[in-house]
């Protein structure tokens, strides 16, 4: 055999298994289709927004046109790089809140809880405390290997946001990973030293270094299955790599579907369609998907105080020169430095919408407003109703899946939506922020009904970039799981999943946290070992959440 153990993916979640199976002494093959990750348009946090747009580093994936947002197709950005997709995010550090996973469990998901989660995302973490975190030491980890820190928040509107949310009567968090999310405060980051704290250096590399684990470069064309059992993975071209073991997939909740289906696993009138013989008939792969949509809300500032001096050829070239020479500077920031997580009504338990605040009003694709300095908060509801599917588009491994989210088909959406952009215009109005807002940009001030605000929606919204759910977890006899608790396709022997794609329902907040978790986590039930103790912490909730929104 090739390897004891076969992955396919060495992003989030693979990098993960891969460190922890080779730290138990197996030998492990990772197949991975994308290049390095070397090169400053990686290792800068400050050029977040270059390699997702760049095809050296990204699947250049998009929707089908998306019928509730006039038909545009939506760029779906995964990292096609080793990483994955930690390399070309924007590094944002966010579990969760701790009522999504007892959700998981709750629908099936059995051992995912909170309190079972915890353990491992403090496994994971090599978190740089500060001092206004409180006692949140016993909720963090420390001696991890993916290094989590915060910014210095030396932009005045950092600390202006935060106070704005309090003045607007929402708690102060120290530490929204740790017992208290709901409130605004200073974000977390996969930035160490003024770099990018990918897990292609958390833990491919330092796996890679045991001499146990090699890397295979090849695009998976499908899952070798005989006799009911995964023995390995063929590639384009005809190379065959074979597990002794299992075969993992951790090639994103986009092309680990796309896989499973190419290989015989998911809806059978489907892949009749496509002429696969069907290996297991499982009509939940490639749905439940799921995303966060998110608009920016951006403002022109009185003072010359945002990023955008920086917003010129000369400018961006000092950023680079300095962080190049010194590792210092704003090249050593991802900007989102300051953030909020707040409930939109009375009755809901826990935040269900989410803020990035940005002191600079730029788009994700570099462009800038005419207007010059200015600042954005990119606002977007946590839990949408809608669902989406992936689907093969042929049988030819090379050809991108068909991607369709159906976003803001639930009539919710629109409520929340609405919701979200009168109450961050509320924060906005305090006092801390409203003395340097010049005016509002975008929607702007005419935009204030309900049809003109969904007009700006279905025109404005984007993907936040955070695909799951499409090979979710849940008991054997439900017939929608794709996998078992342990991350076990259901159907066939010897294969796994260990990528968000096995998310029940999507997580509060950016997504590579929790999908570098589940690396963590599966690692120890493909090594049949006892999970790690549950923990006994209690995480804060409002006391008044059912009467009060705020």
């Amino acid at each position: 055999m090739d390897a004891d153990f076969v992955i396919v993916g060495a992003g989030s979640g693979g990098s993960a298994v891969a460190w922890r199976l080779a730290e138990a002494g197996h030998s492990v093959a990772v197949i991975e289709a994308g290049g390095s990750d070397a090169g400053p348009f990686i290792q800068m946090p400050g050029a977040l927004s270059y390699p997702m747009n760049m095809a050296r580093y990204d699947w250049g994936l998009s929707s089908e046109p998306e019928p509730a947002l006039n038909n545009r197709r939506m760029a779906t950005p995964r990292g096609k790089v080793i990483g994955g997709s930690s390399s070309v995010n924007g590094m944002v550090y966010v579990r969760g809140h701790a009522r999504d996973f007892d959700h998981w469990a709750e629908q099936g998901a059995e051992g995912w809880a909170y309190a079972d989660v915890l353990p491992y995302f403090k496994r994971m973490e090599h978190w740089h405390g500060a001092a206004d975190a409180g006692g949140g030491q016993e909720w963090r980890g420390q001696g991890g290997p993916l290094h989590v820190t915060r910014g210095k928040r030396a932009n005045p509107l950092f600390d202006a946001f935060i106070e704005a949310g309090r003045q607007a009567g929402y708690p102060v968090t120290r530490d929204y990973n740790g017992q208290q999310q709901e409130g605004f405060g200073a974000f977390e980051a996969t930035i160490f030293r003024g770099e990018r704290w990918s897990t292609a250096k958390a833990y491919l590399r330092p796996a890679l270094k045991t001499g146990r684990v090699r890397l295979v470069r090849g695009l998976a064309a499908r899952v070798v299955i005989e006799d009911g059992r995964a023995r390995g993975v063929e590639l384009v071209g005809g190379q065959r790599v074979m597990a002794g073991r299992e075969v993992i997939l951790a090639a994103s909740a986009l092309n680990t579907p796309k896989l499973l289906m190419l290989s015989g696993i998911g809806p059978a009138a489907h892949l009749a369609q496509h002429g696969i013989a069907v290996v297991a008939d499982r009509p939940g792969v490639g749905a439940n998907l799921q995303d966060h949509l998110e608009l920016y809300l951006q403002f022109a500032t009185k003072e010359p105080i945002s990023l955008y001096k920086y917003w010129n050829l000369w400018g961006k070239a000092w950023v680079g020169a300095l962080w190049m020479l010194f590792g210092a500077g704003p090249g050593a920031s991802n900007q989102f430095e300051s953030c909020g997580f707040i409930r939109t009504a009375a009755g809901i338990e826990y935040p269900d919408i989410q803020y990035h605040f940005l002191p600079i009003a730029v788009r994700y694709d570099g462009k800038a407003v005419a207007e010059g300095h200015g600042f954005q908060t990119h606002v977007g509801p946590m839990r949408s109703k809608s669902r989406g599917t992936v689907r093969l588009r042929s049988a030819d491994p090379a050809a991108a899946p068909e991607i369709r989210f159906n976003y803001m088909s639930h009539p919710d959406d629109w409520a929340e939506f609405r919701t979200a952009i009168r109450l961050t215009r509320e924060i906005i109005g305090q006092p801390a922020m409203a003395q340097h807002v010049k005016h509002e940009i975008q929607p702007g001030a005419a935009v204030q009904d309900d049809a003109a605000l969904d007009a700006f929606i279905r025109e404005h919204a984007e993907s936040a970039y955070h695909p799951c759910g499409t090979a979710r977890m849940g008991r054997v006899d439900d017939p929608l799981a794709v996998v078992d608790g342990q991350g076990r396709v259901i159907g066939v022997q010897g294969l796994r999943v260990t990528d968000s794609s096995i998310f029940p329902r999507i997580t509060n907040g950016n997504l590579n946290a929790p999908s570098i978790m589940v690396g963590e986590k599966m690692a120890d039930h493909i090594l049949g070992r006892d999970p790690l103790p549950a923990s006994n912490l209690e995480p804060w909730i409002n006391p008044d959440w059912a009467t009060a929104q705020r």
